[in-house]
């Protein structure tokens, strides 16, 4: 006999033997013991998860000769042995991918006409069942929904939302979901003891994380396994064989970013390439081991990481040292090279760059960090106290009695004065001294830009110098020289508002403060003179004339467009021209502009 691959030996021929999917077989074996088998079942999920395997076990159990319900399929008697050699009569299993019309449908529809031979139920099993066409559905949706009573459906399928509603609803359906990670470790030990060989731990922890949660995929790599080397499998061998990266590599790469060590990622990323790995896939790789980072540091996910106890140790022995800040962003960057990399000329060269990048990222201080550090400098500072918080004018006191005693320097001083003619000093204080009078404080006028001194009042109060107030002088501009840079400036903000006001046949300002804008078509300047408009369009003609000014349109009236017989004025007929829509498209296919507009006969 042929050799027989691990997936098609290790297959499950009992309820006991099915790894995982513990809910969907306790109901379907609930449903055997209690005589409530659906007349269609629908199995549904990824690949090799079992899908199949529990049809044909279902199909087994439905036609078991045990009389014992709790123990079927018993796999003993002659119908369940049958259908494990593909010999049952009463047992159609059809590939939905090659017998997807409406043709073969309606074969089946006549095979289930007549009953059994040899069993109490006539089994139809369609795998990918979602490869029927529309119109195959449609013939069976009536056999389905009311069966013969000999019949019983089973139908496996990986893509659900493929198959219609009308199906669905017809169908009692099973979800299967991927098999664990602790479940396929376990199961893949007790094969390999069986088959005679010896595998370490990490190396199968590989096999189970390559397997995805699918039976048959890690099935196969073991027995690639199997055939690569002798009866003891390591580490090295699945790595090699698989073209796989190393767990420890991975970990030296994750340290290597955490801690910013250069050299230690480099040579990690070097030895990746010497295994000729595919990018992608180490990217994959590489952002789950930090999704398996963080969920060990956020508290109750830690089982959400789906990997064997004692490498789950390791990732929360690992996760300890880190912060979760840390891990996030380095995983933000990582999923940012990524993208990257799916366009780079030179992947190497990109990843070492994004990889020093991430590397680097440890030095930037966060916002909150240096919000915090603000904090903390503005709550040492001194508060200033109401007297000191309050600038003091300067004041040039001095403590002679005489000199406090002097009059107020007034505003008027502070301004440029007239040369005065005034009398010798020396001659002055003689006559005083023989007057008996004391002689007076004298106080100087300077310019404006002479440095000032202000002195005390007699009183001892400070006087403050009151400035005069800010005199503005507006750079004012005319209307009429203006007038297209006024066009331009209100394009920047209102593009529509511009072009109307392009198009108005004369601008003037008649008397002071008022700005008459005349159209000869009303139509044009409708939207313009709405309320809101015109208080925006009088906001922009204040900010760039830099003077007040009234906008004010001057429009024909209704009874103007027409003449005393009642048709159109020679004013109406221009206006209609002007806006034809042919002449607006020539216009602007030819990037020119409108001319004179003759109406008269002699110009037809």
């Amino acid at each position: 006999m042929s050799y027989l691959v691990l997936a098609r030996k290790s297959r499950p021929q009992t309820f006991d033997q099915v790894v995982g999917q513990r809910p969907v077989v306790t109901t379907l074996r609930n449903s055997l013991i209690r005589n409530r088998v659906a007349h269609a079942i629908l199995f549904s999920g990824v690949r090799g998860v079992g899908k199949t395997t529990l049809a044909r076990i279902m199909a087994k159990a439905i036609n078991c000769q045990s009389e014992n319900l709790s123990q079927r399929p018993c796999d003993l008697c002659s119908s369940c042995k049958e259908i494990a050699k593909g010999a049952a009569l009463d047992l159609y299993e059809i590939d939905g991918a090659s017998n997807r019309g409406i043709q073969e449908i309606r074969e089946l529809k006549e095979k289930i006409r007549y009953l059994p031979t040899t069993t109490k139920y006539k089994i139809i099993i369609i795998d990918e069942v979602h490869m029927l066409t529309t119109e195959a559905f449609n013939a069976l949706l009536k056999t389905l929904e009311e069966p013969p009573a000999h019949v019983h459906f089973m139908f496996a399928t990986t893509e659900i939302h493929k198959i219609p509603i009308t199906i669905l609803s017809r169908c009692q359906q099973y979800e299967l979901k991927r098999i664990s990670a602790e479940e396929l470790y376990e199961h893949f030990k007790m094969l390999t003891k069986a088959e005679g060989f010896e595998i370490e731990p990490e190396a199968l922890s590989l096999i189970v994380r390559e397997a995805g949660g699918s039976v048959r995929d890690g099935l196969s790599l073991l027995d690639q396994m199997f055939s690569f080397g002798e009866n003891s499998i390591t580490t090295a061998d699945v790595v090699e064989v698989l073209g796989l990266v190393n767990r420890e590599v991975l970990m030296q790469l994750a340290q290597g970013l955490i801690d910013g060590k250069q050299s230690e990622v480099l040579q990690a990323l070097e030895e990746i390439f010497k295994y000729g790995m595919d990018i992608k896939r180490f990217m994959e790789d590489l952002m789950g081991y930090f999704r398996n980072l963080i969920l060990c540091k956020i508290e109750g996910c830690s089982p959400l990481v789906d990997v064997p106890a004692e490498e789950l140790k390791e990732f929360q022995k690992f996760a300890a040292h880190c912060t979760s800040e840390n891990l996030q962003l380095k995983l933000s960057l990582l999923m940012s090279a990524a993208d990257t990399l799916r366009f780079a000329a030179q992947p190497r060269l990109t990843l070492e760059i994004c990889f020093l990048k991430i590397i680097e990222s440890a030095n930037v201080a966060s916002v909150s960090s240096l919000l915090g550090k603000l904090d903390n400098v503005l709550n040492s500072m001194p508060i200033p106290s109401a007297q000191t918080a309050a600038p003091q004018p300067s004041v040039v006191s001095t403590p002679d009695k005489k000199k406090q005693q002097s009059r107020e320097i007034k505003p008027e001083l502070a301004q440029p004065s007239p040369k005065v003619a005034v009398p010798d000093k020396d001659l002055t204080d003689k006559r005083d001294q023989k007057e008996g009078i004391e002689p007076p404080i004298t106080t100087e006028a300077h310019s404006s830009k002479d440095d000032e001194v202000e002195h005390p009042p007699a009183n001892g109060t400070e006087t403050h110098v009151t400035p005069p107030p800010l005199e503005i002088h507006p750079h004012e501009k005319d209307v009429r020289s203006h007038w297209p840079q006024f066009i331009l400036y209100v394009k920047d903000r209102k593009i529509w508002m511009a072009q109307a006001l392009d198009r108005a046949d004369s601008t003037k300002q008649e008397v002071e403060g008022e700005l008459q804008l005349t159209y000869t078509d009303p139509n044009i300047c409708a939207l313009i003179r709405e309320k809101h408009n015109l208080q925006l369009l009088t906001e922009f003609a204040l900010d760039f004339f830099q003077k007040p000014l009234k906008i004010k349109f001057k429009v024909p009236a209704a009874e103007d467009m027409v003449d005393e017989n009642g048709d159109e004025s020679p004013a109406q007929k221009r206006i209609q021209l002007t806006n034809d829509p042919l002449v607006i498209m020539v216009a602007e296919v030819f990037s020119g502009q409108v001319g004179d507009i003759r109406i008269g006969p002699r110009s037809r």
